[in-house]
């Protein structure tokens, strides 16, 4: 057994060895998102989610921000549907198609229902006991497995002393992952208001052996009820995914030397100052939503009886207190509307039968300065997610 570990050591320096001079000659032209878990390995389960069903929501609408904003970047999942990957096989899908960066996406989970936040690994050796915890709990998955002691070299992920192997795996692109991992936990504490737990250490199975810059992103707590109600919402999720690609972003440009465009499906990347969320880390800037530009025809026709329920709007405002009519704030607009939302009043105007002529609208707001606007859906007065209210007029 020691053996074969010695030898995997000797090819896994030989690797490092050959790929470190290419390290910082990096350019960002393929993205693999790992959605964590899947199939019969339901990872984390909440009380009323799982783990599995919220990584692959928050993976797939990454790509899709990524696919719409920056044109010049493959994505690559290593899985898009409920399925279930090997760890190993999730590394190997992005060595073989030469990835330039590799995203996991994980939520966190204690037997405390108190801890909560954010937090962004990177392949290195544990230096707390609760490192040690989280890596154990994602690599637990290699149980699920067929014959896992002769894949991963006889590693046992419920051993402490098992994860003295990973004090010696030195990624040759640490300091890049770790300025990843940086970005992305900026991004949630900024644009998503999540509480900053920090980047760190731990050897997750799934980072060790991918040769590009890789992290492993636990986006908050299922175990926390305020976190868990976040992370298995739509629109919790959209905000995660957004601040996910934003990172991406930021990171791209920055490696390759060029300054970071403002999409065209991507509000200004500056919070709104006049009606910031409460400072409660378990709320949401909702103003960071990212527009969709969808430039699909639909007909703007009579709706179906059974559809007259649904409204397409477009809220571009918030404020902790209602605000008059004649308020200089909405800059003239008139039949503006409003609804609550997690304490707040939140304005919309428009009270479109179709997503596209709602979509129509938002370029109208933005030219009045509303930058933050996005598309919001309601069924009987009730918000719904803009992509169900769309497949259910389809």
């Amino acid at each position: 057994m020691e053996l074969k570990r010695f030898f995997a050591l000797i090819i896994l320096s030989t690797l490092v060895c050959f790929i470190l001079p290419h390290a910082n000659a990096q350019k960002v032209k393929r993205v693999v998102i790992d959605a964590g878990h899947g199939g019969h390995d339901p990872g984390a389960v909440g009380k009323s989610s799982k783990e599995k069903d919220i990584t692959l929501s928050i993976a797939l609408k990454t790509g899709k921000f990524i696919e719409e904003n920056l044109t010049d970047v493959q994505v690559i999942y290593t899985r898009n549907t409920d399925v279930f990957v090997e760890l190993y096989r999730r590394a190997k899908i992005a060595n073989e198609a030469n990835a330039d960066l590799f995203i996991s996406i994980h939520c966190n989970a204690n037997k405390s229902t108190t801890p909560y936040g954010a937090e962004t690994y990177v392949m290195g050796l544990h230096k707390s006991e609760a490192n040690l915890a989280v890596a154990q709990l994602e690599n637990a998955s290699i149980l699920l497995e067929d014959d896992y002691h002769a894949k991963y070299e006889g590693f046992d992920p419920n051993s402490p002393e098992g994860y003295i192997f990973f004090s010696m795996l030195q990624n040759a692109y640490l300091s890049q992952s770790l300025n990843l991992a940086s970005i992305v936990q900026k991004h949630f504490k900024d644009r998503v208001n999540l509480f900053d737990r920090g980047v760190k250490q731990a050897g997750f199975l799934v980072l060790y052996k991918t040769t590009m810059p890789s992290v492993l992103i636990e986006t908050g707590f299922i175990s926390n009820a305020k976190e868990e109600k976040i992370l298995a919402s739509q629109e919790g999720q959209t905000y995660i995914a957004s601040a996910i690609f934003r990172a991406i972003k930021d990171y791209k440009a920055s490696v390759e030397r060029t300054e970071p465009q403002l999409a065209q499906n991507e509000p200004d990347s500056k919070p709104v100052a006049h009606n910031p969320e409460p400072a409660d880390i378990h709320t949401i800037n909702v103003t960071d939503v990212p527009v969709s530009e969808n430039t699909e025809t639909a007909p703007d026709n009579q709706l179906k009886p059974s559809d007259q329920a649904i409204v397409f709007k477009v809220q571009f405002l918030i404020s902790k207190s209602p605000l008059k009519t004649s308020n200089s704030e909405f800059k003239g607009l008139k039949d503006v509307s409003f609804y609550n939302h997690n304490g707040m009043y939140k304005y919309t105007y428009g009270n479109e039968r179709t997503f596209n002529a709602a979509n129509r609208l938002v370029k109208e707001l933005r030219s009045l300065g509303f930058k933050d606007c996005f598309v919001v859906a309601f069924q009987n007065d009730e918000r719904i997610d803009v992509e169900k209210a769309k497949g259910m007029l389809n």
